[in-house]
Formats: C-alpha cells, sequence, structure tokens
C-alpha cells in the first residue's frame, strides 16, 4: 500500500499528506473516528491481554477506557490491540511455556504498528515480564498500568481469605480433613472478583518491578483491581504515555544495571517471588545485559526483609497499598538505591521518595527492626547446582534457616510424584528430601510452578509441615516452604539432578549458599543419567526446547536476547 518505502512504523504515518496519511486516516474513519481524532498525536497503541481465559487479567477490558480517556485529554490518539493472554492457573504444561511466544507477538505489533508509543496492560503471572520483554526489543516509549490485585475475601471464621489459603486446604482435603460441602462453599469465596493473586506472589512482584524499572507509576502496584485508585492509575498511565513519548523516553533508556539492581533489592525487601530472579534475567538480557547469581546473591543479603505480607508474613496488600505501596518500602531502604534512575513519570526516585510515606504501619518493619538481616531469597550453588537454585526463605520453617543434610526421595516426573507421594509404604521420614525432577525448561516444557512438592500424608497427619524439597521446576509465589527451585543445569539436559538416587546424601545450607551431593564423585560420574522423554519435533513445543536458555539466563530464547547477552544466539552472517 505504501509508496514510501515500508519501515516507516511511527505514528507520522496519520498526517502525512499523501496517499499513505490518505489511507491510514480513511481507514480509521470508517472504523468510527472522526476527522479531528485521527489528527491528534502522538500515537499510542495500547496492548491488552485482557481475555475471558484469564480471569486475573479480565478486569483490564474496563481499565482500558481510562487509560484512552488519560492519552486523549493528554492530546494523544489511543488505538488498543490484543495481545496474547496467558493465565498461570489456566495453561498447560506452564505459563512460562507462553512467556516469550507472547514477548514475540508484543514486540512485533509494537515495531510494525504506527504508533509512537505504548501502553502495557498485563497482570497475571508472565503477561507483565512478557509485556516488558516485547516492549524494550520493540525500544518505543513504553508505560505499563497492571491489572491489580483481587479483592481479599471470607470464608466462615477467617475473614481474610486470600490465594494462599488454598493450598492449605488443598492439603486438609488430601487427608480427609475437609468434606464436600466446605470444599464446595471454599471454591466460591476464594476469588470472589477479578484481579491477580492477593498476596506478595509473583504478580505483585513484577507490578512492583515494573515500577521499579519506570515502566508502571510510582505506587501503582498494590491498587484493587476494581477499584477507584485502580481506575484513577489507569487514566494517568494515558497522560503519562503521551509525556513518555514527548520527552522520548525509550525502554532501552529505564533498564539500566541502577535500575536492575533497584528492582531486585526491593522484591528481596518485599519478601517477592522467587520467579522474580527468572524474569529480571531476562529483562536485562532485552538490553544486553547479565545480572548474574553473584549480584543476586549480594544484593540479597544487604538488603534487609521488611514487608509483613503474606504468604510470608500476616498482613494483606490493603495494608501496604494504605501505607503507601512500594514507594513507602523504598524511604526504608533508600540509602540502598541508585535514587537518579527514573520513574515512570520522567521525575528521579530521589524526588518521588522526598514525598513518599515513612509513617509506622503493620505492614511494613522498620529499617532498624527488620523481620531479617537480609533479603529472603537465597542463591544456592553446588555440586548439585552449578548454575545455581533458588530458595525462598520467607515463609518458610526453621529448616530453611539451618544447614540440613538427608537422604533423598527421587521423583521423575508428576505421574511417579502423584503415584508415590501418599503411599502409606513410602519409606519417608521427616528429615527426608524430596526430589522432583524433568521438570525444567526443556523437560516440561516451560518449567511449570510444582516444586512445592506436597508432604507425604501420612508425615501431614503427623503434624509435619515442611520438608526440605528440592526441584529444577519453579513454585508459584504465593507458595511458602524449604524448597530449593530452578536447579540449573536441569535433568533433562544432563544437569547433576539426572544422576541423583533415592537414598544419596544431600546438604542444603541456605546460610552458606550451598546445594550439594555427598556421593563420591567419580561413582556419581559414571551412573547411567535420568532420560527424559522424547520432546516434540513440530510447531512451537519444537522451537521451545530448541531455543530456550536455563534459569540463569533467564529462560529466555537465544535469538531474542540482545547480541551482545551472554547466552544469545549469534547473529547470522549476511551474504
Amino acid at each position: 500500500m505504501s509508496q514510501r518505502g515500508i519501515t516507516g512504523t511511527g505514528g507520522a504515518l496519520f498526517s502525512d499528506d499523501g496517499q499513505d496519511g490518505l489511507m491510514h486516516r480513511a481507514f480509521l474513519r470508517g472504523g468510527g473516528a472522526s476527522a479531528e481524532d485521527v489528527r491528534r498525536t502522538p500515537v499510542i497503541g495500547i496492548a491488552n491481554s485482557a481475555s475471558d481465559l484469564n480471569p486475573c487479567n479480565k478486569g483490564l477490558a474496563h481499565l482500558v477506557k481510562e487509560v484512552k480517556r488519560g492519552v486523549r485529554d493528554a492530546g494523544g490518539l489511543p488505538l488498543e490491540f490484543p495481545t496474547i493472554s496467558i493465565s498461570e492457573p489456566f495453561t498447560r504444561p506452564t505459563s512460562l511455556y507462553l512467556r516469550n511466544l507472547m514477548s514475540i507477538d508484543v514486540e512485533e505489533v509494537i515495531s510494525v504498528s504506527p504508533i509512537d508509543g505504548v501502553v502495557l496492560m498485563g497482570g497475571c503471572d508472565k503477561t507483565v515480564p512478557a509485556q516488558l520483554m516485547g516492549a524494550i526489543s520493540a525500544n518505543k516509549p513504553a508505560t505499563m498500568v497492571v491489572a491489580g490485585p483481587r479483592p481479599v475475601s471470607c470464608h466462615r471464621d477467617n475473614t481474610s481469605v486470600t490465594v494462599d489459603d488454598a493450598w492449605p486446604m488443598c492439603d486438609r482435603r488430601r487427608v480427609g480433613e475437609v468434606d464436600d460441602a466446605e470444599w464446595l462453599e471454599f471454591e466460591g469465596n476464594l476469588n470472589t472478583d477479578v484481579g491477580t493473586c492477593n498476596v506478595m506472589g509473583t504478580a505483585s512482584t513484577m507490578a512492583a518491578i515494573a515500577e521499579l524499572l519506570g515502566f508502571a507509576l510510582p505506587g501503582s502496584a498494590f491498587a484493587e483491581s476494581t477499584s477507584a485508585t485502580r481506575r484513577e492509575i489507569a487514566y494517568q498511565t494515558g497522560v503519562a504515555a503521551v509525556a513518555a513519548v514527548k520527552r522520548g523516553t525509550a525502554p532501552r533508556d529505564l533498564v539500566t544495571p541502577g535500575s536492575l539492581e533497584n528492582a531486585f533489592r526491593t522484591v528481596t525487601a518485599l519478601g517477592g517471588s522467587t520467579n522474580a530472579v527468572i524474569h529480571l534475567e531476562a529483562i536485562a538480557g532485552r538490553v544486553g545485559q547479565m545480572i548474574g547469581l553473584d549480584n543476586f546473591q549480594e544484593w540479597s543479603r544487604s538488603t534487609p526483609y521488611l514487608a509483613n505480607l503474606r504468604p510470608g508474613g500476616s498482613e494483606t496488600l490493603p495494608a501496604i497499598e494504605a501505607a503507601g505501596g512500594v514507594p513507602s518500602v523504598l524511604t526504608r531502604i533508600q540509602d540502598l538505591l541508585h535514587l537518579d534512575e527514573r520513574t515512570a513519570l520522567g521525575t528521579s526516585w530521589a524526588e518521588t521518595l522526598a514525598a513518599a510515606s515513612d509513617a509506622p504501619t503493620p505492614a511494613i518493619a522498620e529499617r532498624a527492626t527488620p523481620r531479617a538481616e537480609r533479603g529472603a531469597l537465597v542463591v544456592l550453588r553446588g555440586n548439585l547446582a552449578p548454575g545455581g537454585a533458588i530458595l525462598k526463605t520467607s515463609g518458610a520453617s526453621d529448616v530453611a534457616l539451618t544447614a540440613h543434610r538427608g537422604r533423598v526421595i527421587v521423583f521423575d516426573g508428576l505421574d511417579d510424584l502423584n503415584a508415590r507421594i501418599d503411599d502409606p509404604d513410602l519409606d519417608v521420614h521427616a528429615d527426608s528430601i524430596l526430589v522432583l525432577r524433568g521438570l525444567g525448561a526443556v523437560g516440561a516444557p516451560g518449567m511449570p510452578e510444582v516444586g512445592h512438592i506436597p508432604i507425604p500424608a501420612k508425615l501431614h497427619r503427623q503434624g509435619v509441615t515442611d520438608m526440605v524439597r528440592i526441584s529444577d521446576a519453579r513454585m508459584s509465589g504465593t507458595s511458602t516452604g524449604t524448597v530449593a527451585l530452578h536447579v540449573s543445569p536441569e535433568a533433562a539436559v544432563g544437569g547433576p539432578l539426572a544422576y541423583l538416587r533415592d537414598g544419596d546424601e544431600v546438604i542444603l545450607d541456605a546460610e552458606a549458599g550451598v546445594l550439594a551431593h555427598c556421593v563420591d564423585p567419580e561413582e556419581f560420574a559414571a551412573r547411567q543419567p535420568y532420560r527424559a522423554a522424547p520432546g516434540p519435533t513440530r510447531g512451537f513445543a519444537s522451537l521451545h526446547i530448541r531455543h530456550v536458555l536455563q534459569p540463569e539466563y533467564g529462560c529466555d530464547f537465544d535469538f531474542l536476547r540482545d547480541p551482545g547477552a551472554p547466552g544469545a544466539a549469534p547473529l547470522p552472517a549476511r551474504q
């Protein structure tokens, strides 16, 4: 259609005096836009992941109206487009399996469309990092509004029901303590509206990261999904999107070593999800950087754990929202932050925190009396995890805080786990170590959130609530317990986990950051490893297993990382 080349994709195409401008404006007017509308500038795309198949993001269908209003009031032209939407509970084998595909979807539409900037609208766990990754690679000015957490509900005598209440309820059901009537009643009480998980899980963690990286408005992470505050955030994000275009702020300007450090220190202070480690590394790779396990370890070790939020604490998200949200946490650790990094408003964090509340609140411990002296995420390494593993200590028992040596029981995938975990004859004790393998980025594929291995029923009846568990899978940010996750290299690609056998002794020492087996090295290497089933040979699944990287590279595809990033695929030679 174009007579002036095929590479121009900015909103200026709507203002062109010739054929291109005529056709662009005419098509929009055919969709109901006025002559005045089609001449507004800048043009702001709105990448909306609202979907009936994703109840966490469903509320975005209403919030988009506020975003459009904000863009219009700032003088811009809002143009909404749909993206893939990934629901953590509804996606099999796992939402992470589709994160990179969603990032491609977002990147390509932003890149080829006649827009000057974009508002990203995500919520559920993988939609936020996917949209950030895609927008960073496309590198047009981008802002973000997240869906927000669903309201806290109630069930019988529990007046503060959040999604993490599901896990103990499921355990009680497994051992016969919950009858059919209560099971059905709880189903209706657990989630009473749209929105993301209403604890400091992965969705809330990624919403906080979007703030620290300069995409989401300061203080916007935790407002409830259907509240007036969330609607105002959506409106102001539309206004901010126009301003970002006028400033010329591109995503690559925002993702810097300083902003990445700020983001992770905030995650550790919040007691956020283990999944943040994977997503932040993937985001860094899109700008040619790698954070690395040493930095993650040091930033966590030197950042106090402050937030008293479920699932690791006792307060709910409305409590921290009332206290001022993420900026209120940052006021307590600002000496550790790079305060010259920019917010989504174009201001520095120093300016933002000057006006933030630091009033005492049950939701945030004071710096002088932290919940723990160090952050809640621990990096583990050793001969069982040369590429690293991650342990979250918030919400875990004392098992996580002391060196533990025990004999392993190895489960090869979910079928094996489900067949044996509740067998009364299983040779398991409270000090045993449960291992689940074959469920990494390649093996599953996509690292499902199944690393939170259930306590065997016979031990649960004895009152055992936590055990050391090890897996190359992930776990939900709403889960707790002593679980070493993301073990790398994973079993399916021949990592040490593939050589482990029942009865082997393993050491997990969170303080020392060690995850190691105690088998003679020669004997260990001589064993026949666990073999994963043959992988798919067609479609996206085939592409995934051939190009997905291990967790220390963020599980991104090698060809999507910036060419300068470690793990990136080499560029093909031009002919």
